[in-house]
C-alpha cells in the first residue's frame, strides 16, 4: 500500500449546513452531484457526505460522538494560525482553543466545524510549508 491518503470523508448532519460553511472558508466546491460535496485540496480530496450514510458504506456504528479523528492545516507562521482561526470563526466555527505557544515548540490553536471535526491549526517551526502548500517532515 502507498504511504499516502487521498481522500478523507467528513460526515455531516446537514450536508448544506457543512457546504455553506467550508465555502465561507473559501473552499471551491468541484462537483455537481447533490448528496455528496468534494473539494480538492492540494493533492487529496476532502468530501462531506451524509453521517448515516457514511457509517453504512463504512460498516461502522455511529455512536454519535467524537470519531478519534482531528484533521490539520500546517501554515507558516504564529500569525497565519490566527488568521486562519478568525476566519473559521466569522464563518461559524466555534473555537476550542485558541492559538497559544505549545509544548513542543509551536503554536496551534483548534476549531470545531458546525458537525464538530476539529482542526488544528498550527506552525511547526520544525517543518516546511512549501509555497504550493504541501507540508513536509523535514527543513530543506
Amino acid at each position: 500500500m502507498d504511504q499516502r491518503v487521498s481522500l478523507v470523508t467528513l460526515g455531516v448532519g446537514d450536508l448544506a449546513r457543512a457546504e455553506a460553511f467550508y465555502t465561507a472558508l473559501g473552499w471551491q466546491r468541484g462537483n455537481d452531484e447533490q448528496d455528496v460535496v468534494f473539494f480538492q485540496c492540494g493533492g487529496m480530496v476532502v468530501a462531506l457526505w451524509d453521517r448515516g450514510s457514511l457509517a453504512e458504506d463504512s460498516v461502522v456504528t455511529d455512536g454519535g460522538g467524537w470519531g478519534g479523528v482531528t484533521l490539520a492545516l500546517n501554515v507558516g507562521s504564529p500569525a497565519e494560525v490566527d488568521a486562519v482561526l478568525d476566519e473559521a470563526r466569522a464563518a461559524g466555527a466555534r473555537i476550542g482553543r485558541t492559538g497559544a505557544r505549545t509544548e513542543w515548540g509551536g503554536y496551534s490553536g483548534v476549531f470545531l466545524d458546525p458537525d464538530g471535526h476539529p482542526w488544528e491549526v498550527a506552525h511547526n517551526p520544525f517543518w516546511t510549508v512549501t509555497d504550493d502548500g504541501r507540508t513536509l517532515l523535514r527543513q530543506p
